[in-house]
Parts: C-alpha cells; structure tokens; sequence
C-alpha cells in the first residue's frame, strides 16, 4: 500500500480536509526544519568577507608552563588532555586568535603546538610544535585547514566552541577570551 493511501486508511475517521491540512502542516514543519539545518551548515562554511585578506606574520613561538593550562573539555571517548597556557593566547589585529596548546598522554608524555584560529573562516593553522624538551619545531609549508575537517585531534574545534569564537567572529580581546574559557 503507498504511504499516503496507509496513512489515510491507519486515519480513516478524519474528512478529507482535515487529514490535508494536517498532512501539509507536517510537510511545511519537514521543509522549514531541513532548510534551517541546510542554513547552519552553510554558515559554518561562508567565506570571509575580504577577498585581500593577508594574514599577519606569526611571531615566534613563546614560552609557555605547563603548570598553568586552562584545560579545554574534551569528549570523554579521548585519552589526551589539553590545556592553553593563557599568557600565550593573543588576538591579531587579522583576526587570528593565537596559543599554545599542550597536549599530555595518559602516560605523562607532554607535547606543545603554537596554533592560530581563525574564527572568520572556521579554520586553524599549526605553526610550530615542541615535545616534552621544550624545543620548538616549526611546521614546513602551514596551511589554513577546517575545525571540522577530519584531524587527528578536535582540540582546536573545542577551544574555538569553548570561547575563542562567537559565530564566526572572535569573541573580543585576549582578555575575553580568557575570561570565556574560565568561565566555561
């Protein structure tokens, strides 16, 4: 039997009318919920304004204390914790949201990476990583990749849910920021 001829058999005490208006109430409600969520997802997605957009050159790595991280809440599924160091987070006058992130395994292995958001775009860039010594190395050839594509780590995409990014803009000063992720 075909759904719409099931439907009015499973209902046979309603008149015609009625069963359409409802019938076609649930099919509007259907389509303004599947354009909404088309929406959302095209936001995330929306480039930035300015074509001639530069990004500003990445200063060198900082220093950074691992006794002192604003832990970044992770899914519970993942091992690793993660935590910025706030005195390394700085806001760009580009637009780019700057830290240090470091990464600490189950068994106690500490690794750092000097990482930029960028909230316009939904993106993040690495430029350098240090391992438990402290020494930096920096990234050959950075490329500006998704929050959302698929990478080893969500970190980046937590941080900037977390406080770095409102929508698709920076969520204030570095000052904001932390005040954010402390208060999350």
């Amino acid at each position: 039997m075909p759904p719409l001829k099931l439907i009015r058999h499973l209902d046979n005490n309603m008149s015609d009318s009625t069963f359409l208006r409802r019938f076609s109430g649930a099919w509007k409600s259907c389509l303004l919920l599947s354009l909404a969520c088309c929406a959302l997802g095209v936001q995330a997605q929306v480039p930035a304004d300015n074509p001639d957009w530069q990004e500003s050159t990445a200063p060198a790595p900082p220093r950074f204390d691992p006794k002192q991280l604003l832990d970044v809440d992770m899914p519970p599924y993942v091992s690793m914790k993660f935590g910025i160091d706030p005195t390394t987070l700085a806001v760009t006058p580009d637009g780019i949201v700057r830290y240090v992130v470091v990464a600490t395994s189950p068994g106690g292995s500490v690794s750092a990476f000097f990482e930029g958001i960028r909230c316009a775009t939904g993106e993040v860039k690495s430029y350098a990583r240090s391992s438990a010594n402290g020494v930096w190395t920096l990234v050959k050839a950075t490329e500006w990749r998704g929050l959302n594509d698929k990478q080893p780590s969500k970190h980046a995409l937590a941080l900037a849910r977390q406080g770095v990014c409102e929508g698709n803009t920076t969520a204030g000063s570095a000052a904001d920021i932390l005040r954010r992720l402390k208060a999350k």
